[in-house]
């Protein structure tokens, strides 16, 4: 696969930063969206990369899908470039890794659908988000009615979407859209404080929490508690969780060190 030109997968200290930088706003087209696709997969085999952040940069996270690209597409056409842009949403939601979404400026359609991948969202004072595309006759069609109405609702997804409007930090950190609001010179230094946290924690069992919820919620009850016991009882086969236990009771809670086997 060739090199990637407006998507960089940055590693340090245990954690992938996925950035986007595409001027001037970050929109997504064909080939920003593949390049977050290959990023995600990377980032998700790497065992250097323990958490993950995206991250559109200082100005703007991703303001929407570029209209000028998709205005000339008929409805064939549509599903075949849907189908690849839902396809790379989706493997940055299957990373199976903590991943936190920092945003600034707009995140808005198609930027806030990639947002909604992410297991957690920081975002500035000053950000806006939205699903805008009611106003230019269509719907989101890359997540923004299924993510974000299993996060927030909906009746409040249904006034996003149905209106299209903008809204700010701290009405999405009111209704669940956001999970921490901070200064806008600070959105990347607190996602990646973050992001260090789950780092230092148990790879196996993260991925495994993340499996258990994710799947859970998308099925019925029972089998999401099948879905528990099995990915639990698999834990107890690697070295983490007999690390975790001696841990434990040696010296108590939170002292162990993890090696993701």
């Amino acid at each position: 696969m060739p090199e990637s030109e407006f998507v960089t997968l940055q590693v340090e200290g245990g954690v992938g930063t996925i950035r986007l930088d595409r001027p001037k706003m970050n929109a997504i087209d064909d080939q920003l969206h593949r390049e977050i696709r290959k990023a995600a997969l990377e980032a998700g085999k790497d065992p250097d990369v323990r958490a993950v952040v995206l991250y559109g940069g200082e100005r703007v996270f991703a303001a929407g899908a570029d209209i000028k690209a998709m205005a000339g597409l008929d409805g064939a056409g549509m599903t075949a470039w849907g189908r690849e842009l839902t396809t790379s949403f989706t493997e940055v939601a299957r990373i199976p890794k903590p991943v936190i979404a920092a945003i600034t400026g707009y995140a808005l359609g198609g930027g806030f659908e990639l947002a909604l991948t992410a297991d957690f969202r920081v975002v500035g004072a000053g950000a806006k988000i939205g699903q805008p595309e009611i106003l230019l006759g269509v719907i989101p069609g890359a997540g923004g009615t299924q993510r974000l109405a299993r996060l927030v609702g909906p009746a409040k997804a249904k006034d996003i979407v149905f209106t299209g409007r903008h809204l700010g930090a701290d009405e999405a950190l009111a209704i669940g859209a956001v999970d921490a609001v901070v200064p806008d010179a600070e959105v990347y230094s607190t996602a990646l404080a973050m992001a260090r946290k789950f780092a230092a924690g148990p790879p196996l069992a993260l991925a495994a929490a993340k499996r258990a919820i994710d799947e859970g919620l998308d099925g019925p009850l029972e089998r999401g508690l099948a879905l528990e016991t099995e990915l639990f009882a698999g834990l107890f086969d690697t070295e983490d969780q007999k690390t975790g236990m001696r841990s434990f009771l040696e010296s108590g809670p939170g002292k162990a060190t993890f090696q993701g086997r």
